[in-house]
């Protein structure tokens, strides 16, 4: 899995630089920006940018506050989760289903379990596994953590979780400072598939520049971190216009450039670092430094470790960009600018951005979540782990629930709160699980009605004993061809038991001790 994750020295006041440096404009990014851990809106200094706390989102783990008068206010607060029987720990928001969003999560561990290094842990979108999230080393740099994904959203809602994992050590706990969930325009990279596809965030970068780049300059709040080598840097003599481009850079990324001589070739080692191999999404932004002129004429290749990425671009002052929606890379990076021989100026880079491509979109089918989330609302004290895809990532299913997967589609199979301590009602829509061999909700506190269950034609076994269920029996149970356990003794039952179940051949059916029922 990608664990790509990238780091700020945010966490004191007077280390920051992006996110929040001081601009004028009072407007905030379109999307929501939350505050883990805090209970009033965070207002960074000397910015427009505030966060809400993070209580309307989520309603499990505890929140805690970092001892530290130097930390930036989103820092000062987390999440933490300390609930080791819950399989994962979900904040939902509420989207714009087909909308695309940016999704960053922020973490600063601070200390404050008393340790000295951050736990590692997993963090999923959707039921999806994004990545693992290990800051041991930027925290030891005295530096905060974020990671990015760009999404399509597939639903009304939109579930971000930590979970623990075979890295974390059993005295620790996953935490969680800040979230941010961005809203982004239909046209950028809109190469990706995004019904199955996700972009995690590797590199994103401004050649030349010195001072990252993000909002208000960025709209969308996309962080673009300064890069610059031993070339040199050029600035430039025109504006480029951002709605130029699909994937809207900011025109202050133009700003700068790194360049090479005329007639000689350009090197840069970007992104840092050795890349897994596997495929990525690169975006490299290009604009002439010197003013408009009909004599002007900036021509080069352009390769990637070597393989000819686009031959002879002609760069203007009106700025081009090159893609691939899938690009292989593998271990290190160099990007190779090699002029024409005719051109009269040498190459130049201004910005760029890589993602890993993450298959994304297998997910529970949305009628069974939709039974899973109303039987959810409808019980007093349910699972802690109860938000989010009820099946996906498998391993981090809902409490009770086990799930088949085909394909991109994942069903509920089976139902099982034995013993848990539960209260509430069973939902008329629980006859959509249609998938469903196995509901056992034996020793609980459920009350009112059993619902009818005509559509549950692969149901098996049925264990509803010892709890408060009144009313009469389904008639339906007599009809489901594959029921061969039902057991309902101990509830408040009235009525009498349906002549199909009663005499159905090779069924175990117990409805007494403990109901009402008439012969």
């Amino acid at each position: 899995m990608p664990f790509t994750n990238m780091s700020l020295p945010i966490f004191l006041l007077w280390l920051v630089s992006i996110p929040f440096l001081a601009h004028s404009s009072p407007s905030q990014p379109r999307g929501t920006l939350v505050s883990c851990g805090s209970s009033t809106k965070q207002s960074i200094p000397d910015t427009s940018l505030s966060y809400i706390p993070d209580d309307g989102f989520i309603n499990v783990g505890n929140k805690t506050t970092l001892e530290s008068n130097d930390l930036l206010p989103i820092l000062s607060t987390l999440r933490y989760f300390p609930q080791k029987s819950a399989r994962k720990y979900c904040y939902t928001f509420q989207v714009i289903r087909g909308g695309k969003y940016l999704v960053r999560t922020i973490y600063f561990y601070g200390g404050f379990d008393g340790g000295k290094q951050p736990p590692v842990f997993d963090q999923i979108i959707g039921g999806t596994k994004w990545s693992v999230v290990n800051t041991t080393e930027d925290y030891a740099n005295g530096m905060s953590s974020y990671y990015e994904i760009i999404i399509g959203a597939h639903a009304k809602t939109l579930s971000v979780c930590v979970a623990r994992s075979n890295q974390t050590a059993a005295n620790s706990s996953p935490f969680i400072s800040a979230i941010e969930v961005l809203s982004l325009e239909d046209s950028m990279y809109n190469s990706t598939d995004f019904r199955t596809q996700a972009l995690v965030a590797v590199a994103r970068s401004a050649f030349g520049n010195e001072d990252s780049i993000s909002f208000p300059d960025d709209p969308y709040y996309r962080l673009w971190q300064p890069f610059t080598d031993k070339n040199e840097v050029v600035s430039t003599q025109t504006i480029v216009s951002s709605s130029d481009f699909w994937n809207k850079p900011p025109e202050k990324a133009f700003s700068k450039a790194i360049a090479g001589g005329v007639g000689k070739k350009l090197e840069i080692q970007w992104p840092s670092g050795s890349l897994q191999s596997t495929r990525y999404y690169v975006s490299l932004y290009f604009q002439d430094n010197r003013a408009a002129s009909a004599n002007a004429w900036r021509v080069f290749s352009v390769a990637v470790n070597g393989k000819t990425f686009y031959n002879n671009l002609n760069v203007s002052t009106g700025g081009v960009t090159i893609y691939s929606a899938a690009w292989p890379l593998s271990g290190p990076t160099t990007i190779t600018l090699t002029p024409d021989a005719k051109s009269s100026a040498g190459p130049l880079i201004n910005a760029g951005e890589v993602y890993q491509i993450l298959p994304f979109g297998r997910r529970t089918l949305a009628k069974d979540v939709a039974v899973m989330e109303e039987l959810a609302r409808n019980l007093d004290n349910p699972p802690l782990d109860w938000v989010g895809d009820p099946c996906l990532p498998q391993e981090n299913s809902w409490t009770g629930v086990s799930c088949s997967v085909k394909d991109t589609v994942a069903r509920i199979i089976s139902l099982d709160l034995s013993n848990a301590g539960i209260s509430g009602t069973l939902p008329l829509t629980v006859d959509n699980l249609s998938a469903l061999h196995h509901l056992w909700l034996g020793g609980n506190k459920f009350s009112g009605s059993i619902p009818e269950m005509n559509s549950l034609l692969k149901l098996e076994t049925l264990h509803l004993e010892n709890n408060n269920f009144t009313g009469e029996i389904p008639q339906s149970l007599g009809e489901l061809p594959s029921l061969r356990e039902v057991l309902l003794q101990n509830n408040n039952l009235e009525g009498s038991v349906p002549e199909q179940l009663a005499t159905k051949q090779g069924l175990k059916l117990q409805v007494s001790p403990g109901n009402h029922l008439s012969k």
